[in-house]
């Protein structure tokens, strides 16, 4: 399970996964744009997948100022779905725009405190926690959203202001943890 959840103002705990892409990141591969979006993220949730073309959008909305970061922390026994190679093949079909990390281990899950999929942690230019929730109000139709809060929070944050609704609870599947 989930150790403690980050607190906003924390620094983003580092890391090196590999990425499906066949590049390992770590914190400091996202050290020169404003802000860093780290999604927790899988293939077989379909709130993740609701989200898929949103996450893609806010990466090429904000790729001046902001990378996104998703990382899949599920086990994959139980999940086959969620395994490293069928993370390249969703990756590849789905033509993500961002970095698509693998957790094997689950540290970086743990470190996080992250619970579910998609969870959002937005980080500032120093890397720290600015906002922690979700991308908005309605992960089953977009036409239908009426707040958008990481959008509302890297606007804020870019602009040096601040953020508004720093918090939300989460919403999706839980993190497949290891037994």
């Amino acid at each position: 399970m989930a150790t403690d959840m980050l607190k906003l103002g924390s620094h983003a705990p580092d890391f090196n996964l590999p990425s499906v892409n066949g590049n390992n990141y770590s914190l400091k591969s996202f050290s020169d744009k404003k802000g860093l979006i780290v999604i927790f993220s899988c293939n077989h949730c379909p709130y993740v997948q609701a989200y898929e073309e949103r996450i893609k959008q806010i990466q090429k909305d904000y790729e001046k100022d902001i990378y996104v970061a998703a990382i899949s922390s599920n086990e994959d026994i139980n999940y086959p779905e969620d395994s490293f190679e069928e993370m390249k093949k969703r990756a590849k079909q789905k033509q993500f725009n961002f970095p698509y990390l693998r957790d094997e281990t689950q540290q970086i899950a743990r470190l996080y405190g992250a619970t579910h999929t998609p969870e959002i942690f937005l980080f500032d230019e120093r890397r720290e926690l600015v906002f922690h929730g979700k991308i908005d109000d309605n992960w089953q139709d977009e036409k239908s959203v009426r707040a958008k809060y990481l959008k509302n929070a890297v606007d804020e944050m870019l602009s040096g202001k601040k953020i508004s609704v720093p918090e939300t609870f989460t919403i999706g599947c839980t993190i497949k943890w290891k037994r």
